[in-house]
């Protein structure tokens, strides 16, 4: 059975410009289910992955609400708590999706931590939004008496905060997945692995590991776990229906089945914006260059139709 890897973006767990309620949550992730059900159908061999980006940012703002009576946690506390929280969202959704497609499993979340540089040129050089809007006011006092790095976004009219996104270099679990994996883990269970990219941790030698300050990409994530596994193909999902050039601009096109070498030079030549398609492309690229052999950029609902080559964006080696 071909084996695939699907990155959720965190957005088709929460709906862009809506409420942040639990219950719109259910709602976004039911529709996913729906196209992840069908992707079962289709016979692949199904490893999940997620982003966490709204809902790290909730639990950021929860933080503050509730610091003078509850100590904050660190960040990468807050990517744990959102792979437990989110792991049982996709779980209570997808598994009865699953047995409605005839393709009954078990739906488990793994915890997983990624080691990442303190070498790393993003802890010089935050780049990854998260949490809420300040006022240039609040963002002042931030930089004063938190340190924080902020960024001012004049489309919407406030400033963010910044934080490091490292690229993962290793996944602490992997060996003892990819045992679980060779005990036939699949035939009865569809596992969520380094939700909301893992937690980042620093690999201090002799077994420790140290968390640290910072939010990884899923889509580096979800390419190292390909790698990791050795995944045929690679689902990114995202917002868009396929990778374009020109987006948004009077000659748009949509790319339908492109060969690294052209895509690598459409990313060379600054076509995909940093905080957009960007990511996924770099992404594609280096699981490709791990030994992958296909990757899928499509929206959610996208994927099953994806999968057969009938939508989409698929990159060949």
């Amino acid at each position: 059975m071909p084996r695939l890897v699907v990155a959720l973006g965190g957005n088709a767990l929460e709906r862009a410009g809506g409420t942040g309620s639990w219950e719109e949550s259910v709602t976004q992730m039911r529709t996913a289910a729906r196209a992840l059900g069908s992707a079962a159908a289709e016979g692949e061999e199904i490893i999940l992955t997620h982003g966490n980006g709204p809902q790290v940012g909730a639990l950021l703002r929860q933080n503050e609400l509730a610091e003078r009576e509850v100590p904050p946690r660190p960040l990468d506390v807050l990517v744990a708590e959102s792979e437990g929280q989110l792991g049982y969202l996709i779980a209570q959704e997808l598994e009865p999706e699953l047995a409605r497609s005839g393709h009954p499993r078990t739906v488990q979340n793994f915890p997983s931590r990624m080691v990442v540089s303190s070498r790393d040129s993003a802890f010089r050089h935050p780049s990854k939004p998260v949490g809420r809007f300040y006022t240039e006011s609040e963002a002042n006092l931030l930089k004063k008496n938190r340190g924080w790095t902020l960024a001012h976004d004049p489309a919407r009219g406030g400033w963010r905060r910044l934080v490091p996104s490292p690229r993962p270099l290793a996944w602490v679990e992997a060996e003892s997945f990819l045992h679980l994996l060779s005990h036939r883990l699949t035939e009865k269970t569809m596992p969520i692995v380094a939700g909301g990219g893992g937690i980042p941790v620093l690999d201090k030698g002799h077994g420790r590991y140290a968390g640290v300050e910072a939010v990884i990409d899923k889509d580096f994530a979800a390419a190292l776990v390909g790698r990791c596994v050795g995944a045929a193909r690679l689902a990114i999902l995202t917002d868009v229906p396929a990778v374009a050039v020109g987006f948004h601009k009077p000659w748009e096109r949509w790319l339908k089945e492109v060969r690294v070498a052209e895509l690598r030079g459409l990313l060379e030549g600054g076509e995909f914006g940093v905080g957009s398609m960007r990511p996924k492309v770099e992404a594609a690229l280096d699981f490709l260059d791990g030994g992958g052999k296909e990757v899928l950029i499509c929206d959610t609902a996208s994927l099953p139709r994806a999968l057969r080559g009938e939508a989409g964006t698929r990159v060949r080696r």
